[in-house]
């Protein structure tokens, strides 16, 4: 689906600064021994150049050494000890947004992902951050993953919200100047409403109508506090489709945000309690909303490999993992639809990286929204293009993530659709804060919301 474009025929020229002989080699660590890069997934790369034009990063800045060629490179000189792990280095891995664009672009079937995947627990072991950066990311690692403590901020939240505090601090741009990080955190900031202090959905919940599958529903951490509507909206589509739904209150987060960021210890507690979970519940499918979510949750065979106690868990865990999307697409809808409104519903929908390049789900969608009346489904220019949010990016290099989201932002208008159907939270608040400083007033859904309301016959 992305526009046709051919591979750069720049010759390759990286940092000299970075490739250096070892006896000039400054006292700077470089990879350990615990899971490095896999030299033999560094030399499946044959330096084509076919991954440049999808990769976000190289798009935007335009330096070899952010894109997946020129990180590849950059590899190679740290395992065979030609370069450290240095502060430049590392500046050039933190810009990959971590989308896959690269993965399903390459030729050569290069594995980009889990050698970045190697890449990020190294930085976190192996590099010091400033302390600016030491607490950003603390603050971000000790709040997202945790509902409960994301709902005890929420009432000051709400009051500066109410009390137009945030209008008046974005306006001023001060906050901006002070961290730009910390300014992009409060700007993604969605509205606090009641709905936000308190799970709405019960433990179980029968199947409507003939029982067809007992399936097991991930309410998500960011998502299970301010999108609860997408949430309740799920569980009543699976419902209306056969399906009973378990949904046990000791989940937490899925370990999608520690884990893209080489958070491993942390990743692999999360991942412990999500499988203890759901280990009595007896569910033929795991099913989960969140694109980003899922893509981590497919992967705690990997992720616990080296665990004895859950290697064996995590794998037949991940085995029963779906997006509703893949599920009602493979199973099928039996639940009548209606149309939303009386003319055509002219939609647009924005594919999120993780289900894309990640699960290589891309059709499913799209054919479920097809079998709505009267919605007709449009194609945007470069819709492969990462919006910039790629879980924490958009608060860890805003500056990045603004330009890919207003370039998606654009695409997305100028198929004149008149809503935008998203699959994934994070790519949701991302559309919609570049849409608002555009000026642009225009519907965004979840694709479950919108089965929702054709089920129930309601209008938008």
């Amino acid at each position: 689906m992305t526009s046709a474009t051919t591979p750069s025929s720049r010759p390759l020229k990286l940092d000299t600064s970075l490739s250096t002989s070892t006896t000039d080699l400054p006292e700077e660590p470089g990879f350990d021994a615990t899971r490095p890069p896999a030299q033999s997934l560094i030399d499946a790369c044959v330096h084509c150049g076919f991954c440049l034009p999808t990769c976000p990063s190289y798009r935007v800045i335009g330096k070899e050494n952010d894109s997946p060629r020129g990180r590849i490179y950059l590899m190679d000189a740290i395992n065979k000890g030609e370069a450290p792990l240095s502060a430049a280095s590392v500046q050039h891995f933190d810009t990959c947004l971590g989308c896959l664009a690269c993965t399903t672009a390459c030729p050569s079937g290069v594995q980009y992902d889990q050698l970045i995947a190697s890449v990020r627990p190294q930085i976190q072991r192996n590099h010091p951050r400033s302390l600016p950066q030491k607490a950003i990311r603390q603050l971000i690692f000790s709040l997202f993953p945790y509902p409960d403590r994301i709902r005890l901020l929420l009432t000051p939240l709400a009051l500066y919200q109410k009390l137009g505090l945030s209008k008046l601090i974005q306006s001023s741009g001060l906050l901006k100047r002070v961290s730009p990080q910390l300014a992009a955190m409060e700007s993604l900031l969605p509205p606090v409403t009641l709905s936000c202090f308190a799970d709405n959905l019960p433990e179980l919940i029968p199947a409507q109508g003939p029982k067809r599958y007992r399936v097991g529903m991930i309410l998500g951490c960011v998502q299970r506090v301010f999108f609860t509507g997408v949430n309740a909206a799920t569980a009543r589509v699976l419902s209306a489709n056969g399906c009973e739904i378990v949904v046990p209150k000791s989940q937490g987060c899925c370990s999608a945000l520690p884990e893209h960021q080489g958070e491993t210890a942390q990743a692999q507690a999360l991942a412990r309690q999500m499988i203890d979970s759901f280990e009595e519940t007896e569910v033929d499918y795991v099913i989960i909303n969140a694109a980003g979510c899922g893509h981590t949750l497919k992967d705690y065979g990997h992720i616990l490999a080296d665990d004895p106690d859950y290697a064996e868990r995590a794998r037949e865990f991940a085995a029963k993992v779906r997006d509703v999307q893949e599920f009602l697409a493979e199973v099928g809808l039996t639940a009548e639809l209606h149309p939303l409104q009386a003319e055509p519903l002219v939609t647009v929908y924005q594919d999120a990286c993780h289900l894309l390049h990640g699960q290589k789900i891309s059709r499913q969608p799209r054919e479920i929204l097809q079998q709505i009346p009267g919605l007709t489904l449009r194609e945007p220019m470069d819709a492969a293009l990462c919006c910039g949010s790629a879980g924490v990016y958009n608060m860890l290099q805003p500056e990045i993530a603004e330009e890919l989201g207003t370039m998606k932002v654009t695409n997305l208008l100028n198929t004149g659709a008149t809503l935008i159907a998203s699959s994934n939270p994070g790519c949701s608040l991302q559309i919609k804060q570049a849409l608002a400083k555009q000026g642009t007033a225009i519907a965004l859904l979840h694709p479950m919301q919108l089965l929702d309301m054709s089920i129930q016959g309601k209008t938008l």
